[in-house]
C-alpha cells in the first residue's frame, strides 16, 4: 500500500472580514444592462457637450473645475462580471473598486497581480491613471496584468483593445491616460493564487544606501537570507532609520509569531515596523494594512491618539473618509485660516509619488532629506513585465507603454510622500514640488500625475508621450469631447 501523506493541508482563506454583499459575480445579463444604460447617458450630453463621468468619489489629488453638465452613467459598472478559476482570470467592470474586487476573488483562493494600496480605487483607474504595491517588483504595475478591455471612447464607440489587432494602439496607450482616450467598461485580468498567511520580516538599515543595495540583493535573487520574497516594500524614518518590508506567502503563521496581528483596531501598522522584526497577518489584511491610516496620514486628522482611536468608529478609519476631509478643507480651508490666525505660515501641499531609478534611489532620497522636511517616506520597487505579461517578450530597452515611460529593463523605486511644508519667505504655494519635479528628471526618473503639476506643456509632452497621444486622440477622440491629457493632469480642469 502506498505510504499515508502526514503533511498538514493548508488553512482556508481567512473571509470573516470580507462583505458577502459586495462579493458576488454580477454576470454578463447584468453587464450588459449596465453597458446599455452608460450608451443611453453618452447619447443623452449635447453634441459637442464635455464627456465626464458621473462619480462622486475620487483618489486624485488635484483641484478640478466644478461641473454642473449630465455625466455619463457608470452607477451600473461597479462589480465583477465572473472569474475563470481555471484560467485565472476575472472580467472586471470598469468601476470596481478594489474593495470589491478582492471581496469576490478571495473566497475563490485569488487575488489579482497587483492590488493598490487603498480599497477604493477602481480597477479602471488602477490602470488609466497608474497604481502600485508591493507585489510590482514582480508583476509590474496593475496594466501589466490587463488581458483585454473594452473602452467607451471619446467618440461614443464601445471598442475591445487587445495587444494585438485593430485598436492594440489605445491598449499600450491607455495606461496613464486618465480617462482622456475613454473610460474602461470591462477589463479582463489575470489573477494569482492566495495563500492564507503574508509572514512579514520587518529589516532595519543604518541609512537609505545600505537599504538599496539590499533592494538590489532581494530583486536579483528574490529572497534575502535565504527566505523566499513575494512582497516588497519600506519606509523611510529618518536617514538614520530606514525599514525593508519582505513578505513571503504562508499557509500558516510562523512560529516565532504566534498569532496574526490586526491593525484594524488600536495598533497603528506602520509603528510596527520599528517595534516587531518578524509579524504575520491574514492575505485580507495584508492587502489593506495600508489603508486602516491612509499608510500614516491618518495622524492629521487626530486619528492616531489613543483617545480618539478608541472613540472614532472603525468603520470611519479607512482611507476614501480622510479623503473626503482633505476635500472639505481644500473647500473651506478651515485648518489653513486657524494657522493663519495663529501668525503661522501657509503651508504647500506636497503629495506625490515618483519613480527614481534603483541606483539613483539613495541619491534622490538624501537631496529630499535636505530640501523637503516630511517623514515617513514609502518605497516600493517596480520592473516592467519582461516575459509572461499580455505584450509578450520585451526587449531590453523597450517602453512598451506609450505614455509612461519604464524601460524594459530598469529597476525602478516608487518614493512617496504626502503631506505639507510650511512656504517660507520669498517663496511662492508649488515652488516645493517644483524643485522635486526638477530633481526627479536629473536623476532620470518621473511622476505620476494623480497630484499637482507644474511642467510647462512642451516639457509634459516629451516626458508623457506627446508623439504616441497625439495620433490615438485624433482616431478615438477627433471632436475633443474629452480632455488632453495635458489639460487634465496641469491644466487641473
Amino acid at each position: 500500500m502506498p505510504e499515508q501523506s502526514t503533511a498538514v493541508p493548508p488553512a482556508p482563506i481567512s473571509t470573516s472580514k470580507v462583505s458577502p454583499a459586495i462579493g458576488m459575480p454580477r454576470g454578463t445579463m447584468a453587464h450588459q444592462r449596465a453597458v446599455d444604460a452608460l450608451l443611453a447617458s453618452y447619447r443623452a450630453i449635447p453634441p459637442g457637450g464635455r464627456v465626464r463621468l458621473a462619480k462622486r468619489t475620487s483618489n486624485l489629488f488635484r483641484p478640478r473645475e466644478a461641473g454642473d453638465a449630465p455625466g455619463l452613467d457608470v452607477s451600473g459598472l461597479t462589480g465583477v462580471i465572473s472569474i475563470d478559476p481555471v484560467a485565472r482570470t476575472a472580467d472586471v467592470q470598469g468601476m470596481c473598486t478594489y474593495e470589491t474586487l478582492v471581496a469576490t476573488t478571495l473566497p475563490k483562493g485569488f487575488m489579482p497581480r497587483v492590488v493598490p494600496q487603498l480599497r477604493t480605487i477602481t480597477l479602471g483607474g488602477a490602470v488609466t491613471g497608474l497604481g502600485i504595491e508591493s507585489t510590482s517588483f514582480r508583476n509590474g504595475l496593475p496594466h501589466e496584468s490587463v488581458l483585454e478591455l473594452d473602452v467607451l471612447t471619446g467618440a461614443g464607440e464601445l471598442v475591445t483593445a487587445r495587444p494585438t489587432g485593430e485598436h492594440a494602439d489605445l491598449f499600450t496607450a491607455f495606461p496613464n491616460s486618465y480617462g482622456t482616450l475613454g473610460y474602461s467598461v470591462r477589463l479582463r485580468i489575470e489573477l494569482e493564487k492566495v495563500h492564507p498567511y503574508v509572514a512579514l520580516r520587518n529589516v532595519r538599515f543604518a541609512g537609505v544606501q545600505p537599504l538599496v543595495e539590499a533592494l538590489g540583493t532581494v530583486l536579483a535573487g528574490g529572497s534575502w537570507d535565504g527566505e523566499a520574497v513575494d512582497f516588497l516594500d519600506g519606509v523611510v524614518f529618518s536617514p538614520t532609520e530606514a525599514y525593508l518590508v519582505l513578505g513571503s506567502w504562508a499557509d500558516e503563521v510562523p512560529e516565532q509569531v504566534g498569532r496574526p496581528s490586526d491593525y484594524t483596531g488600536r495598533e497603528i501598522y506602520y509603528r510596527s515596523l520599528r517595534e516587531r522584526e518578524r509579524d504575520a497577518l491574514t492575505v485580507y489584511d495584508y492587502l489593506w494594512r495600508w489603508d486602516t491610516d491612509w499608510f500614516w496620514c491618518s495622524k492629521a486628522f487626530g486619528a492616531q491618539h489613543p483617545t480618539a482611536r478608541r472613540l472614532w468608529p472603525a468603520r470611519y478609519r479607512r482611507s476614501d473618509v480622510y479623503h473626503r476631509i482633505v476635500g472639505l478643507e481644500n473647500r473651506y480651508q478651515v485648518a489653513a485660516r486657524i494657522n493663519r490666525w495663529r501668525g503661522q505660515p501657509d503651508r504647500e501641499r506636497v503629495i506625490q509619488d515618483v519613480e527614481v531609478p534603483l541606483e539613483r534611489t539613495a541619491e534622490f532620497l538624501d537631496w529630499f532629506a535636505r530640501n523637503v522636511p516630511m517623514t515617513p517616506i514609502w518605497l516600493c520597487p517596480l520592473q516592467v513585465r519582461r516575459s509572461g505579461g499580455p505584450l509578450g517578450e520585451l526587449p531590453a530597452g523597450s517602453q512598451p507603454w506609450s505614455l509612461y515611460p519604464l524601460r524594459a529593463d530598469e529597476v525602478y523605486v516608487n518614493v512617496g510622500f504626502w503631506g505639507t511644508v510650511p512656504i517660507e519667505p520669498g517663496r511662492a504655494d508649488g515652488d516645493v514640488n517644483r524643485m522635486i519635479e526638477d530633481e526627479v528628471a536629473r536623476l532620470g526618473g518621473h511622476k505620476s500625475l494623480y497630484s499637482d503639476a507644474y511642467y510647462d506643456e512642451d516639457e509634459f509632452w516629451a516626458r508623457y508621450g506627446g508623439e504616441a497621444y497625439r495620433p490615438v486622440k485624433q482616431r478615438y477622440d477627433p471632436d475633443s469631447r474629452l480632455l488632453d491629457l495635458y489639460a487634465k493632469a496641469v491644466g487641473r480642469r
